[in-house]
């Protein structure tokens, strides 16, 4: 392991990226975790069942929509963060049982040792790669995970290898029936990268749609696509009203729009994969 830097608030990846938590000077308990200046998560140890990260709350809304409220679920979350979305679910779903799924031991240790995980949340830790940890989790998960969500980034790109049709073909056997898997894509203008990974979960699940706000599905800046997918028809109803209500609006596209938006991209496999876009370093200025 790199040995850590002088600032106890930061640590030394094994990429060579830079882990640092901010905490707000004028929001005590307010958190954010950046990776070489790339805002990754926010927390709020105070309050966990608030998101502040838009594309975040766009995840947790899938997490309040796929079983009845307050009811216990088993949830997978590929790409640890500052465990944002592992603690909002053990907030708004007590008893749920959540595995998580992290690369780098580093970054876990940071964020345990200054943002300790609420007593008595049933949340497992394990590191490794994503894509080799998911193929070996116990067998007890297989058609268990009720809410598996993909939100992994090596810096500000997501890897090649867990955006093919054979990485989300991993996650099938593992999901419940009618379970949602929520992706994070980050892509940019034109969104090439964002179709692609459409047409790829459409190829793998039978149900896709997707969130976003008007200016990112007009390809006018980078930003993030979350992305519902799952076996059943997703329990939808309530959410363009959430959406709509959020701070920061976004859209719902579903049925025959997200078929044309993804009839624009190709599916992408484990020969022709690609990492996502980079942003540009303007993108990151104003947050904080």
């Amino acid at each position: 392991m790199p040995d850590a830097p002088a600032n106890p608030l930061e640590r030394r990846l094994s990429n060579g990226h830079l882990a640092r938590l901010e905490e707000s000077r004028a929001q005590p308990g307010s958190w954010t975790l950046l990776v070489d200046g790339t805002p990754q998560s926010h927390v709020e140890l105070d309050r966990p069942e608030w998101l502040g990260f838009e594309y975040v709350r766009r995840i947790g809304h899938a997490a309040d929509l796929v079983a009845p409220e307050g009811e216990a679920i088993t949830a997978l979350h590929l790409g640890a963060g500052a465990l944002t979305l592992p603690r909002y679910v053990a907030a708004t779903r007590p008893g749920s049982r959540q595995q998580v799924v992290e690369l780098e031991p580093a970054l876990v240790e940071l964020v345990r040792e200054h943002l300790p995980l609420p007593r008595g949340a049933q949340i497992r830790v394990r590191t490794g790669d994503a894509r080799e940890v998911l193929a070996k989790l116990p067998a007890g998960l297989d058609g268990a995970v009720d809410l598996a969500i993909v939100d992994i980034f090596s810096g500000a790109r997501t890897p090649a290898h867990v955006t093919s049709a054979e990485f989300y073909s991993l996650l099938v056997r593992r999901m419940a029936r009618g379970g949602i898997v929520a992706v994070n894509v980050a892509d940019g203008a034109g969104l090439g990268f964002a179709r692609s990974q459409a047409a790829t979960l459409a190829h793998v699940f039978a149900h896709v749609a997707l969130a976003a706000d008007a200016n990112m599905l007009k390809g006018r800046r980078f930003g993030n696509v979350v992305m519902y997918a799952s076996d059943a028809e997703l329990p939808f109803g309530s959410l363009p009203r959430r959406l709509a209500s959020d701070p920061a609006p976004a859209k719902l596209v579903e049925g025959e729009e997200f078929r044309r938006f993804a009839a624009a991209g190709k599916v992408v496999t484990d020969a022709t994969a690609v990492p996502s876009p980079p942003p540009a370093r303007s993108v990151f200025l104003s947050k904080g």
